[in-house]
């Protein structure tokens, strides 16, 4: 797998880069398929923990279901900030207001 150059623009003290500095190299080795596996067993566990209303074990499942995203988003060379600033920073995408009023 190849790891791609650093994120244009990205805050080297942003939550993404500190999931890079940790886990990177591994995730990399790893792949996208591999690494997209665990992304959506973290997504699985986060759903039970929000079915079964545990407060201690939602936090912390939250916490792992962004971090696997945070390093899909580094493994493919984008800032998932960025994407979420430029999506969603003017408003809802379909009408710009906040809050929305589709």
């Amino acid at each position: 797998m190849t790891v791609h150059p650093p994120r244009s623009g990205a805050d080297p003290d942003s939550f993404q880069s500190l999931i890079e500095r940790i886990y990177l190299a591994r995730d990399a080795a790893r792949g996208v398929p591999g690494t997209l596996l665990w992304f959506v067993e973290e997504v699985g566990e986060l759903v039970r923990a929000i079915r079964r209303g545990e407060r201690e074990n939602l936090e912390e499942e939250f916490a792992d279901v962004y971090a696997w995203l945070a390093t899909l988003a580094s493994l493919h060379g984008l800032d998932l900030e960025g994407l979420g600033r430029a999506k969603y920073g003017g408003g809802c995408p379909k009408c710009s207001r906040l809050p929305c009023v589709c």
